[in-house]
């Protein structure tokens, strides 16, 4: 089973580190390795941690405020890393005190890669901007990435849920008893299990996530197609980016088990089962 990457980007001083501090402690019990300030060869990065006792069972990079992130990302995709390490989660972190000052810096074509390389935009710093402030900050960044993946937070405080999308057979589904602790916090989220006997069509799959994908946040799990039985795949939606690998296992009877995960009240449960169990192969 490979171990998750989280990939942290963004701008300098916006509280990267912050964010991954956080994300160290309020993991749901996960046994995580952080790499701060990436530097130097990312395989042999990467190597050196799967190869500690016991392994990690995640992995948060930080990357320098002054370095694009697309490449790394695409590093991170080569199937080469992905049977060991797989990319989860890219998370981009700006400052929306300076973004409220000034939407210009994302005229930077640094800025805007560190957008736009990335899953998610966490508008840290929001508990120092208005109400008014924190609507500009947010209308600067969804020029580049659509506003459900954009989450205004104090101190770095994320949902675990944003960044862990769990294992493949058991993803992890968000607590809908959150409670929010300012008008900062991130939404609460639902979650919605599917699993079906029967392959998919993978034609009528494809169509299917093109449908739901703009209620979401994620999803993932597995994924069965009639024709290929013998090859479960493995399945991943996290904002814009789907990825469709070979899974490392299965479930016992499922031919499909997917989870899915969207703030509260964007999808409606028996429309989305519908949409999903008329992709079973006939």
């Amino acid at each position: 089973m490979p171990v998750p990457v989280i990939l942290v980007t963004g701008f300098l001083g916006a509280g990267k580190t912050t964010l991954i501090n956080h994300l160290l402690t309020a993991n749901g019990g996960r046994r995580l390795a952080a790499v701060v300030s990436l530097q130097g060869d990312l395989l042999r990065t990467l190597a050196s941690l799967l190869r500690r006792e016991p392994p990690p069972e995640g992995i948060v990079i930080e990357t320098s405020g002054v370095s694009d992130p697309a490449e790394i990302v695409q590093n991170l995709l080569d199937p080469v890393i992905w049977k060991d390490a797989a990319l989860e989660t890219v998370i981009a972190v700006a400052d929306a005190r300076a973004l409220a000052d000034a939407p210009v810096l994302l005229d930077d074509k640094l800025c805007r890669s560190q957008i736009a390389s990335a899953d998610i935009v966490v508008l840290n710093k929001a508990d120092l901007v208005d109400e008014v402030e924190l609507a500009r900050a947010r209308a600067a960044v969804t020029a580049l990435k659509p506003d459900r993946m954009i989450f205004p937070v104090a101190e770095g405080r994320i949902a675990p849920e944003l960044a862990f999308a769990g294992g493949a057979h058991e993803p992890v589904a968000p607590d809908p008893r959150r409670a929010a602790r300012s008008r900062f916090a991130t939404p609460r989220f639902e979650t919605l299990a599917f699993t079906s006997e029967r392959p998919l069509a993978i034609g009528a799959f494809q169509a299917a996530i093109g449908r739901l994908a703009p209620r979401l946040v994620r999803a993932k799990g597995f994924v069965t197609f009639a024709g290929q039985e013998a090859r479960p795949m493995l399945f991943q939606l996290v904002g814009e980016r789907a990825t469709l690998g070979p899974a490392p296992g299965r479930p016992d009877r499922e031919a499909v088990r997917l989870v899915l995960i969207a703030e509260m009240g964007r999808i409606d449960p028996d429309e989305t089962r519908a949409i999903l169990e008329r992709c079973a192969a006939t």
